[in-house]
């Protein structure tokens, strides 16, 4: 479990996520941003398309994984960023250089203050401890993974009905919100999961398509920016129940219970269909 994250507060009676509501925020913000940096020459290129996006981005990421200890939603961000950045026009080098720099810089601090480089708090070196090895701890940190396994495997190739799963009741934890696609997997099987998987490919297809056919380099970036958010969302979510990557709390796109996650992602769509009605 995670300790001492805070992802909701409460206005009114309700709760809400405003990380969710923040990655939307961002890709508009920079799309803003970047939407004229190609009219600058190669000098300024480094300053607009990079150095200035890295520096309204950096104190606002570190922001929300110290207050809501969410990685994910971190992971995320910047990553739509990056894409926005390499969209507009900004190059490899620029990455590459700023990069490096910054992970000697980071990793120099991180010696400096603890005597050892180490993976971060201990409840992320847990996680991916258990990543490794599930079975060394079946009924602790493990149980989730492993029940994952068993529902994916469970549903063969047909699945066991629609509403027929086992492994939902107490058997696998957050069913109906981070491993919802295992249930999925037990009821609709293989042929249900390459539907879905199918039907997010589509969507990141057409709205690569909406991206390149905009009337203009703001559309452009705000288009792809929702297509990569939600599309890695997915990816990451359906690459956790599969145990390819270490947990991390990541909802399906529109298939996890989420009220804060659903509301952001049917604005996100929204946005897109309307630069698709004006694009070329």
């Amino acid at each position: 479990m995670q300790i001492g994250a805070k992802r909701w507060i409460v206005i009114a009676g309700f709760n809400f996520q405003p990380s969710e509501f923040a990655k939307i925020g961002f890709i508009l913000f920079f799309a803003s941003i970047l939407s004229d940096v190609k009219e600058h020459g190669k000098m300024k290129l480094y300053r607009y398309g990079f150095l200035y996006p890295i520096v309204f981005m950096g104190p606002i990421v570190v922001t929300i994984l110290i207050l809501q200890n969410h990685f994910s939603a971190t992971f995320i961000i910047s990553v739509v960023t990056i894409v926005q950045m390499f969209v507009a026009g900004t190059k490899i080098s620029h990455f590459l250089l700023t990069g490096l720099v910054g992970m000697v810089v980071g990793a120099g601090a991180i010696i400096a203050k603890n005597g050892s480089l180490t993976l971060g708090t201990d409840f992320r070196s847990s996680r991916i401890q258990t990543w490794l090895d599930p079975f060394s701890d079946p009924t602790g940190d493990g149980w989730q993974i492993i029940q994952s396994w068993y529902a994916i495997g469970s549903g063969g190739l047909f699945g066991v009905g629609l509403g027929n799963s086992k492994q939902k009741y107490l058997y696998l934890p957050e069913p109906h919100n981070d491993f919802i696609f295992s249930v999925l997997a037990e009821e609709l099987g293989f042929v249900g999961c390459v539907a879905v998987i199918l039907l997010f490919t589509i969507f990141v297809w057409r709205g690569v398509v909406i991206s390149m056919r905009a009337k203009d380099n703001f559309g452009c970036l705000i288009a792809i920016g929702i297509v990569t958010m939600l599309g890695l969302q997915a990816m990451v979510n359906i690459a956790v129940v599969t145990g390819t990557i270490p947990v991390t709390g990541m909802p399906l796109p529109f298939f996890s219970y989420g009220g804060t996650s659903l509301i952001a992602n049917l604005m996100a769509v929204g946005i897109l269909l309307n630069i698709s009605r004006t694009t070329k």
